[in-house]
């Protein structure tokens, strides 16, 4: 899927920053991090996406080999990332089989 801008930009909501930082333990570095490496899966978050603006999900890995889930948005040119956590068991294996099929 190719959605993200080149280059790839960000922009932070200031609130998103903690909440990501406290309950999930991801720095704003680590998430632009993953958005740079390979492989990074994106895809189309139906559920989430209205009318005025669509989500996207994005499974990835930081330099730290951690696996990464994100929901975000495109804001113009830049990404506005609004969650970033672990991946569950379940998306690693799905991103691992990407891995393996790529």
């Amino acid at each position: 899927m190719d959605i993200l801008p080149e280059p790839i930009a960000f922009e932070w909501d200031k609130g998103n920053i903690p909440k990501n930082l406290h309950k999930h333990d991801v720095t704003p570095q680590e998430a632009e991090e993953m958005f740079s490496n390979s492989p990074l899966v994106l895809t189309y978050d139906p559920v989430h996406s209205g009318s005025e603006e669509a989500r996207f999900w994005a499974f990835g890995v930081t330099k730290a080999e951690r696996k990464l889930f994100a929901a975000f948005t495109l804001r113009g040119n830049k990404v506005r990332v609004i969650s970033i956590r672990d991946m569950t068991k379940l998306e690693e294996e799905v991103y691992e089989d990407f891995e393996e099929d790529s």
